[in-house]
C-alpha cells in the first residue's frame, strides 16, 4: 500500500506493509534511489512489524521542492516519525539515508528503539572527496527524465565534501541501540570510518557482509538475518562470511 505525506509542505511518498499495530520500522534509501530499492527485503522485514519506506525529498515520487540538504531530509523525517504517534521506531537507512538516520537518531532518540545504518559513517572532515561523476549520472545535468532531481544530487555530494564537523561528533554521543553494517573490501565507504564509529557508540554493534555498498541488494538474506537478530527478530538463517564486532570506545 502507498500514501502521501505532507512535511511542512512538502509531500513524500511512501510504502507501508504489515500488520497496523505491529512496532513500527521505517526505511531511507541512498542518494539517487527511491523507496522501491527495498521492495526486496521490506516484505520480510514486515513479518512482525509494520515497515514504512520513504522517498526522500527529490526522490521518487515525493516533491522536488528545489532545496536540499541532510538536515531538511532530517527534518522531514523527523516530522513523519512524529506523525506515526508511535514510539519504539526502528529506523534504517542506506548511505544518503544512513547519513540522515545520524541525525535523526542525534536529534530525536526518544522517538526510535533501534538505528541501523547501511555502509554509511557519519560525514567526517578529511573524508576522500566524493566526485559528482560518481553519483547517479556523469557530472552534467541530464536531459533525459530521471526518478530523482539532479539539484539534490548536487547538494548532497557539496555536504559530503564540506561535512559540518560536528555531525562526527554528534553521531558519538548517539545512546540508540546502533547496528552498523559494512560492505567490506568492495565497497568505497571508508570502512575504517565504520568500525571507529561503531565502537564509540555507547551501544554500537558492526557487522561485516562483503558485498560491497548495496548489502541490501547485493545479499539481501544476509542483510535480513543480521538485521532480524539485532532486532531480536526470526533469523532466517546465518549470513555467510560475516564479520560481526561489538563493543564501545571513543573516537578522536
Amino acid at each position: 500500500m502507498s500514501g502521501f505525506f505532507d512535511a511542512a509542505g512538502v509531500r513524500l511518498c511512501y510504502d507501508v506493509y504489515g500488520a497496523p499495530h505491529a512496532p513500527p520500522m521505517v526505511l531511507l534509501h541512498g542518494l539517487g534511489g527511491d523507496r522501491s530499492t527495498w521492495a526486496e527485503v521490506a516484505p520480510a522485514l514486515a513479518t512482525g512489524r509494520r515497515v514504512h519506506a520513504l522517498d526522500l525529498r527529490g526522490h521518487g515520487n515525493s516533491d522536488r521542492p528545489g532545496r536540499y540538504s541532510f538536515e531538511l531530509m532530517r527534518d522531514d523525517v523527523v516530522a513523519f516519525i512524529d506523525a506515526l504517534d508511535v514510539r519504539g521506531v526502528a529506523l534504517v537507512g542506506h548511505s544518503m539515508g544512513g547519513v540522515v538516520a545520524w541525525l535523526v537518531a542525534r536529534q530525536r532518540p526518544a522517538g526510535l528503539s533501534h538505528l541501523v545504518v547501511e555502509d554509511s559513517p557519519p560525514p567526517r572532515v578529511g573524508m576522500p572527496a566524493v566526485p559528482l561523476r560518481d553519483g547517479p549520472r556523469e557530472n552534467v545535468r541530464p536531459h533525459e527524465t530521471v526518478g530523482f532531481d539532479w539539484r539534490a544530487v548536487e547538494a548532497i555530494v557539496g555536504q559530503l565534501n564540506n561535512p559540518d564537523p560536528a555531525w562526527w561528533i554528534d553521531a558519538a554521543a548517539i545512546t540508540t541501540p546502533t547496528l552498523v553494517i559494512a560492505g567490506g573490501p568492495a565497497s568505497h565507504v571508508p570502512q575504517d570510518l565504520l568500525l571507529r564509529i561503531s565502537a564509540a557508540l555507547p551501544d554500537g554493534r558492526l557487522v561485516t557482509i562483503p558485498a560491497g555498498h548495496h548489502i541490501h541488494r547485493t545479499r539481501p538474506a544476509d542483510f535480513l538475518a543480521v538485521v532480524n537478530d539485532f532486532l531480536g527478530g526470526t533469523v532466517h538463517g546465518a549470513p555467510t562470511n560475516a564479520v560481526t564486532r561489538g563493543g564501545s570506545g571513543r573516537s578522536d
